[in-house]
């Protein structure tokens, strides 16, 4: 049997009206030290976004994602957060903020694969 190491994960959702608190599941970041792994998985359905808020542009909504996937990546062109070590990186991106683009409370796991483990939790959660 592999050994199997802690992860912590969020749900990435897009909350287009802060003060309706209605949002949408897109995606999930998951974080590993022993692994050293930090990957977002990421669906984005302009459609649905629209159908709960219509007047959201979509556009600078998926420029956010975008740059979201590259700061967790570390390849953020001009972003001094994607030069920051895995755990930062993903502490700041998991951070509780008030902004279109946000993450559920940290969770935890264990995995013996990191990237798998992320393939099946936004197939479960995100679907």
């Amino acid at each position: 049997m592999q050994e199997r190491h802690l992860y912590e994960y969020a749900v990435i959702r897009i909350v287009p009206r802060i003060e309706r608190e209605e949002f949408i599941n897109v995606g999930v970041i998951l974080y590993c030290r022993d692994q050293k792994f930090l990957g977002t998985k990421i669906s984005f359905n302009a459609e649905r976004l629209k159908a709960l808020c219509p007047l959201t542009d979509t556009t600078t909504v998926l420029s956010h994602l975008q740059a979201f996937e590259q700061i967790a990546n570390g390849i953020a062109v001009g972003s001094p957060i994607a030069k920051l070590d895995l755990a930062s990186r993903f502490r700041w991106l998991s951070a509780t903020r008030s902004t279109i683009i946000q993450t559920s409370k940290v969770h935890s796991g264990l995995s013996a694969n990191a990237a798998q483990t992320l393939v099946q939790l936004h197939d479960k959660l995100i679907g």
